[in-house]
């Protein structure tokens, strides 16, 4: 198994001592291995996803995001 080091402010650190019965590096673990399985899982649905939908969904993105008020931050 590899070690990572992790660096936090000292005000988690302290609210991390008050709750001492949690493995804070196992929960990190998990967190990481959980995080890793879903961008697995998205990645998968991508390569399954055709150029069509691809561009379908960034039209449907476009639309929503784009309007005017939105189009003054262009020039900034």
């Amino acid at each position: 198994m590899t070690n990572i080091t992790l660096s936090i402010n000292e005000e988690v650190y302290t609210k991390m001592k008050d709750y001492s019965e949690i493995k804070w590096s196992e929960y990190v673990r998990k967190a990481i291995e959980e995080r890793i399985q879903e961008l697995d899982s998205l990645k998968k649905k991508k390569r399954k996803e055709g150029v069509l939908t691809m561009l379908a969904s960034e039209d449907v993105l476009k639309k929503d995001w784009d309007n005017p008020e939105d189009e003054r931050w262009n020039n900034v």
